[in-house]
């Protein structure tokens, strides 16, 4: 299983929300550039980027840090936040980005995530499930879309996206446990690489996760942030590799 260390941009900061709710935001560092080092350094599989004004407003202004982090990390990342049109993407993808997250537009228009992966190659295409309830959530987690979770993840799968990103929006941020059930129903119905995120708080949360089969890895963020996980001790236990 892979952990990829989260590292969500407000105003230049890094940054944590609970349940994705703006006004909730805790500061972390001033510097991401050094806060990826760190992670890169305790043995994270990749990055995840997160550019939060731009999951709000629709337009990412991270760029920079991405470009800047990308140039001096060895370990893959991940970016979301804003990506709303194919040129968006482009410009994500030539600064560094390995993959990039979609969500909000890929659900308000049918054509958008398969017209991508003509593009750019469903390798590179994350798509964003963020339910609440299972229902699938856009605009930063604020407005609902009807679509069932599984129904989502079913489409995800056969119109170009390569990975899905869980996301449990009610227990996000909050150390409080994350989904297993609905992670393994993802994992048992979708055939595609799967990331589980939200309510990740220490380590037997890891090790639950690790046993279903076929997850492809976890996102975390408030538990390394204040040291409920460590990604380091998390690799001695897992024999050195997270596999």
């Amino acid at each position: 299983m892979k952990l990829f260390a989260a590292i969500d941009l407000l105003g230049g900061k890094v940054v944590r929300l609970r349940q994705g709710k703006r006004d909730s935001a805790t500061v972390y560092s001033d510097d991401p550039l050094a806060t990826a080092l760190r992670w890169e350094e305790e043995g994270a599989d990749g990055l995840h980027i997160v550019d939060l004004a731009g999951a709000f407003s629709g337009a990412s202004s991270s760029l920079p840090w991405v470009e800047a982090i990308a140039k001096r990390v060895r370990i893959p990342i991940q970016f979301g936040g804003g990506l709303r049109t194919q040129e968006a993407v482009e410009e994500a993808l030539r600064r560094g980005s390995s993959r990039v997250v979609i969500g909000t537009r890929a659900w308000e228009e049918d054509g958008f995530l398969p017209k991508l992966a003509g593009r750019f190659g469903s390798e590179r295409l994350v798509l964003a499930l963020d339910a609440r309830n299972g229902e699938v959530r856009i605009a930063g987690w604020e407005r609902g879309t009807g679509k069932k979770l599984i129904d989502a993840a079913r489409y995800a799968q056969g119109h170009g996206a390569g990975f899905l990103l869980y996301t449990d929006v009610s227990v996000d941020g909050m150390l409080s446990g994350p989904d297993l059930e609905r992670t393994r129903q993802l994992v048992e119905s979708i055939h595609l690489p799967i990331f589980a995120s939200g309510g990740i708080g220490k380590p037997g949360d890891l090790r639950a996760l690790q046993q279903i089969p076929r997850l492809y890895g976890a996102v975390l963020g408030r538990a390394i942030y204040e040291k409920t996980v460590s990604l380091r001790d998390w690799r001695a236990e897992a024999g050195g590799k997270n596999a």
